[in-house]
């Protein structure tokens, strides 16, 4: 015969066992306030504000370099597919396949590259004077994209959006190693031409 034990839970009071003391430990919250309050009439804080902002305005001023390009010592021309292999379906938000796993897609099989994409280092003044001349002589079928320099002064500059190749990852997608570069769509895939000034 099987016996069955059931233990029940209960909460009750036990007492107090030895010594009990007040929290001693100042309230950390009205500490913070206090500092801050010391920062704010020293003038301190205003001027932690300012240097924060100077600095988020000169990492949008002046991005980080993209590391390891150099200026382009011997042209070199290669062609990049930019074909993607989907390893996972594609889904849509019904969870129908919209793409099958396995399947090889190429974007320019439905859309053209219509500009032509000019990489370049906006501290060299002749990859600087290189670009604006396409500009000048090209127009809207060029578009400037920076991997070291200023941005917002050449867009203010030349009155053309210049684009800047956050972390490399456009130089890296396209194995570009200097610059200036140009990329310009050839059929099914895209010309990337290393120029040497």
């Amino acid at each position: 015969m099987a016996s069955v034990w059931t233990v029940s839970a209960q909460a009750r009071d036990l007492g107090a066992r030895g010594p009990l003391y007040e929290i001693s430990e100042p309230d950390l919250l009205q500490e913070m306030l206090q500092v801050m309050r010391a920062k704010q009439a020293s003038g301190e804080l205003q001027r932690l504000q300012d240097e924060a902002k100077r600095r988020a305005i000169a990492r949008v001023e002046t991005p980080a370099a993209v590391p390891g390009l150099r200026r382009t010592v011997r042209a070199r021309t290669f062609l990049f597919d930019p074909s993607v292999r989907f390893d996972e379906p594609v889904v849509d938000h019904q969870g129908r396949i919209v793409i099958a796993a396995g399947t090889v897609g190429n974007p320019l099989q439905a859309v053209r590259l219509t500009r032509e994409l000019l990489f370049f280092d906006g501290r060299d003044p002749d990859q600087v004077k290189l670009v604006k001349a396409r500009l000048d002589e090209l127009g809207t079928l060029i578009k400037p994209i920076l991997v070291a320099g200023q941005p917002l002064a050449l867009t203010r500059q030349w009155k053309v959006q210049v684009f800047f190749d956050q972390d490399g990852q456009l130089v890296q997608r396209f194995g570009i190693r200097q610059v200036p570069a140009r990329v310009s769509q050839d059929g099914l895939r895209l010309k990337v031409e290393e120029l040497p000034l």
